[in-house]
C-alpha cells in the first residue's frame, strides 16, 4: 500500500471509466504579485495593528493575527493576476496627412 521513503505512487485510470469533473477542472495558481502583496499586507497590518492597540495579551495578539491574516488574503485576492487582463481596443491608425515628419 504505502512504500517507504515519501514516495507517492500515481494511480493511472483504467481506460473505460469516464472523466469525473475533477479530473477535468483546473484549479488555478496564485501569481507572484498576488503572493508577495498578500504577504506585505499581513506583514505590515499586523505590525501596524499591534502598534495601534497596544496589547500585549495573548487572546489580543492572537485576534490581531487573524484580523491580518483575513486582510492578507482579501487582498490576495483581489490583486489581478496577469491572465485576466482584458484586451484593450486597438488604436485607430494615424492617417498619412496628420503625420509630420522630424528632420533636423
Amino acid at each position: 500500500m504505502f512504500r517507504s521513503g515519501m514516495q507517492a505512487e500515481r494511480v493511472e485510470r483504467h481506460p473505460h471509466l469516464p472523466k469525473t469533473a475533477e479530473d477535468t477542472i483546473a484549479m488555478p495558481r496564485p501569481t507572484a504579485a498576488q503572493l508577495a502583496y498578500g504577504a506585505c499586507t499581513v506583514i505590515f497590518s499586523t505590525l501596524a495593528m499591534l502598534l495601534l492597540f497596544q496589547t500585549s495579551s495573548g487572546p489580543g495578539i492572537a485576534v490581531i493575527a487573524l484580523a491580518a491574516l483575513a486582510l492578507g488574503l482579501l487582498v490576495a485576492l483581489t490583486v489581478p493576476s496577469s491572465g485576466t487582463r482584458t484586451a484593450q481596443a486597438p488604436a485607430e491608425p494615424v492617417a498619412d496627412e496628420e503625420r509630420v515628419p522630424t528632420t533636423l
